[in-house]
């Protein structure tokens, strides 16, 4: 009985721990991408395009950031107002809707994917690569009982193959954008020169 309390102990402890990680990762996103006049959202919206390609459709969107269609939607209503995203109907199928970058959102883009890249470093820098691995597998877990408790047919194959796409697009991101030895250096790349 004490092993079952303890347990149910330990995973309150982790679902917490968890759950306040999320708020203050967020939290100092918000901060961050706020600088660049972005909210997280918007952000989110734009890696999302960066990975899927453009033009993307709005259910594409969605999908890869695990949000619903709806939400999405009015996040790219927002984002299509400040001039940030331009939305294309399809030609054939005029249901079908299309995002894709402005040149104001690679201006912001840019200096808060640097800013944003360097602060996760620094965030992650004490933690060893071997917990890092860890972590992510770990957590590839967790998301995917939380799916299965969604109610959603999961294919664990999909989710490795997902994964191994990532981490290729992911390389293509350190190359295109830089990881710093300093979170400093990162964001003195992410900043446009000004001269007095």
């Amino acid at each position: 009985m004490k092993a079952n309390l303890e347990s149910a102990e330990l995973v309150l402890r982790l679902w917490r721990r968890l759950y306040e990680t999320y708020t203050v990762l967020k939290r100092c996103e918000d901060q961050i991408f706020e600088e660049h006049g972005l909210t997280t959202e918007q952000y989110a919206v734009l890696v999302s395009l960066s990975y899927i390609g453009e033009p993307a459709r709005i259910t594409d969107i969605a999908q890869w950031l695990e949000r619903s269609t709806n939400s999405i939607s009015m996040i790219v209503d927002r984002m299509v107002k400040a001039g940030v995203v331009r939305r294309v109907r399809d030609k054939v199928d005029r249901r079908v809707v299309y995002v894709s970058k402005t040149s104001k959102a690679e201006s912001m883009f840019r200096p808060a994917t640097v800013e944003s890249l360097a602060n996760v470093q620094k965030i992650l820098l004490p933690v060893p690569d071997e917990d890092k691995l860890a972590l992510v597998n770990l957590l590839g877990e967790v998301k995917y009982q939380i799916l299965k408790c969604l109610g959603r047919e999961v294919d664990r194959e999909k989710m490795k193959r997902d994964e191994l796409k990532q981490s290729a697009s992911a390389k293509k991101w350190i190359n295109e954008y830089g990881v710093s030895s300093t979170p400093e250096a990162g964001r003195q790349r992410g900043k446009k020169k000004t001269t007095r």
